[in-house]
């Protein structure tokens, strides 16, 4: 185990280790030479020991390292020092989509398919240079606290199915192709498979398949129709259900031609999503479900040991048994197998055995107890009764569960996995007793007895009582969620469209910023999307009414005027706003509506006209400028002049014009500002109207 402070390769210091898999142990550190962060992926011992691993893990990393694209973890080095195998790639902060599925349950559909085709792209780019992922599941896909999807793990998976190690064994079946499940041979199709199944879970919130072993879901994928995805989220577009549906056929033959061929349906979804474009294969009957056959059901048996095992070292290839597997082969048209005769043989010996234990336990008993050195017949009895005992425990195969309270997570998976068990963290809790970064509680709990290779799921401390939780409203998304994370908090965000607070930045939080918390809470932000948008709609081109147009602008603030046109009455000849454009919700739009041709007989009124120069009074001090309003005789307002300022006045005044009044007089209120904005006070001056030639 890496402790921090230390230095691979003269370049790497660690920093902490912040995640262990059923392989490595994963570090952040810092590349000195770069300074740049990184993460380090450390081949745990027993699996640096196997030679020919190590080889095949080297080999495959440094083939993924040529892949660089910004929806891929990329691989930066790989190598080893003083028998640590390690490799170096790109540090993400944030989480895996998985643990996002299971916060928010159900993803949008629009959601949903941006994240696929992140990950589509990611894994199209490794496909484009002949490497297939073979693991794509929730597990490996990262989002980064901006928000970027990155696949992670390309090249290792091949490494690992080729050896038997600890992995996470239920965790990969779930989204294994029905090729993989039935014989290991994969290539592009089965990620497109994969990632329908993922696909499939971020819309449902759940798995297609699931049982209590890797055998049972294996089978799923090769017998069992799915069920619809529609069926857990009623609202999915026939669009997404039907990307679904092609990716996950069980014939490679039905599923896309490519990832690309994939990604140019999941971006048409964005645009028409309850269109019904995706072109599915025709069935054959080579595709109809079968029941699986006992040799079917013995050789996915056979692979799931294989690729989805649960073995506690690495072992060299068995030479006798692969030849036992090929007398397997050339005897299946035989009598006996030759297995079944060996086991035969064995059980015959086992029961001749038991039959001489019984027989000697009934004269034991016919004679009242032998004693040997002083021992009676009672204590021979406890014996064997502990001895049954004993071999009772050896059939379970139980084992008790230590107590791991008050130890870290990593000493308790050290004792745990010397008791041929696992661990899981499934949250934290504050704890005025034990330690943050200890385990508070278990289950089961310490001293019961369970199956071997059962997960012990512990809580871990988050320290002691409350702390102040810090106000992040106002903050820019990144750095409200720095802010919460080095509190201690789990940052839960949702997003809304707001018109005062800019996009990406904190609207509100809850609970509110400088009340108390616990380290662990979840604290929930609402982050602006900015204004809301909407799309202006042509009222100008169809010879609407002003009230089929009012209809159509419901999404804005209307307001009118007509004049004279060619156009008949009543039809709207103008817009304020730009048909097509981009406009904020609530804007407001003026429509233009006809008057009808102007009657031949209209006499063209007198205008007048307003030229005159306003002073400012002559104590300004407590004076920042004027709204000024223009009135005709009869009180309607000809003009106004809001928000001047005492620069605006200049030394002549403020020059106020105004022509094409139809009034020989009016007033001018001007209504003084004070130094906060605010109204002062108000002064009405009467004027006379020039006559326009």
């Amino acid at each position: 185990m890496l402790t921090e402070g230390m230095c691979i390769a003269d370049r790497y210091e660690i920093i902490g280790k912040v995640g262990a898999g059923g392989m490595s142990d994963v570090y952040k550190a810092k590349d000195l030479i770069l300074g740049r962060f990184v993460a380090v992926k450390v081949l745990k011992p027993e699996f640096s020991e196997d030679i020919n691993f190590v080889t095949k893990f080297r080999t495959e990393a440094q083939s993924a390292a040529g892949l660089e694209h910004s929806n891929i973890v990329n691989i930066y080095d790989v190598g080893s020092e003083n028998g640590i195998h390690y490799i170096v790639m790109e540090y993400v902060e944030g989480i895996t989509l998985k643990t996002y599925i299971e916060k928010k349950g159900q993803l949008s559909y629009k959601e949903a398919v941006s994240i696929a085709i992140q990950v589509g792209r990611g894994i199209e780019a490794a496909h484009n240079k002949n490497i297939v992922h073979r693991d794509i599941k929730p597990q490996n896909i990262m989002i980064s606290t901006e928000g970027k999807v990155k696949v992670t793990d390309f090249g290792i998976a091949r490494a690992a199915t080729s050896n038997t190690i600890s992995s996470d064994v239920m965790g990969s079946v779930h989204y294994s192709s029905p090729e993989q499940a039935r014989n290991g041979f994969v290539d592009g199709k089965s990620d497109i498979y994969s990632l329908g199944i993922v696909m499939y879970e971020m819309v449902t919130g759940r798995v297609p398949f699931d049982g209590d072993t890797t055998v049972a879901v294996a089978i799923q994928h090769l017998q069992e129709e799915m069920v619809p995805p529609s069926a857990y989220a009623p609202n999915l577009p026939i669009s997404m259900e039907k990307i679904i549906l092609k990716c996950t056929q069980k014939n490679p033959d039905r599923r896309y031609e490519s990832m690309t061929a994939l990604l140019a349906d999941l971006r048409k979804a964005l645009i028409s999503p309850n269109e019904d474009f995706v072109v599915m294969v025709p069935l054959t009957n080579q595709d109809k479900t079968r029941v699986i056959g006992q040799d079917d059901l013995n050789q996915i048996k056979k692979e799931a040991e294989h690729v989805y095992f649960k073995k506690e070292t690495l072992k060299e290839p068995d030479l006798e048994d692969d030849e036992d597997d090929e007398m397997d082969d050339e005897d299946d048209d035989g009598d006996i197998n030759p297995r079944m005769e060996k086991a035969i043989t064995i059980m015959g010996i086992a029961a001749a055995v038991v039959i001489v234990i019984i027989i000697i336990y009934l004269l034991v008993s016919l004679f009242g107890g032998v004693g040997f050195g002083g021992n009676s017949s009672t204590e021979t009895e406890s014996t064997q009764t502990e001895s049954q005992s004993d071999e009772d425990s050896d059939v379970t195969d139980g084992v008790p569960v230590p107590s791991v309270v008050g130890k870290t997570y990593d000493e308790a998976m050290e004792e745990l996995s010397n008791v041929s068990l696992g661990i899981k963290q499934v949250g934290t809790a504050s704890s005025d007793t034990v330690e943050e970064g200890q385990i508070v509680s278990q289950n089961p709990e310490a001293d019961e007895t369970v199956e071997k290779n059962t997960t012990i799921e512990v809580i871990i401390s988050s320290g002691k009582g409350s702390v102040d939780i810090p106000n992040v409203v106002g903050q820019s998304e990144a750095d409200a969620v720095s802010a919460l994370t080095a509190e201690g908090f789990v940052s839960n965000k949702t997003y809304s469209y707001s018109s005062t607070v800019a996009s990406g930045y904190v609207i509100s939080q809850s609970p509110e910023g400088d009340s108390q918390g616990k380290k662990g809470d979840t604290i929930t932000i609402e982050i602006s999307q900015g204004p809301e948008t909407v799309t202006v709609p042509d009222v100008t081109t169809t010879y609407k009414s002003e009230e089929q147009a009012r209809e159509l602008l419901t999404d804005f603030n209307v307001s009118t005027n007509s004049q004279y046109s060619d156009m008949p009455a009543g039809i709207v000849i103008g817009q304020s706003l730009d048909a097509g454009t981009q406009a904020e919700k609530g804007a407001s739009i003026t429509i233009t509506v006809s008057l009808g041709p102007e009657p031949a007989d209209v006499v063209t009124p007198t205008t007048y006209r307003l030229n005159i120069s306003l002073q400012l009074p002559s104590d300004t001090s407590n004076i920042s400028g004027a709204d000024i309003v223009l009135y005709d005789d009869e009180g309607n307002v000809l003009e106004t002049w809001e928000g001047r300022t005492i620069e605006d006045f200049g030394t002549d005044g403020l020059v106020l014009t105004k022509s094409g009044i139809l009034a020989e007089r009016g007033k001018i209120v001007v209504t003084w500002l004070d130094l906060n904005g605010e109204d002062l006070n108000d002064q009405t001056f009467d004027v006379e109207f020039r006559k326009e030639s």
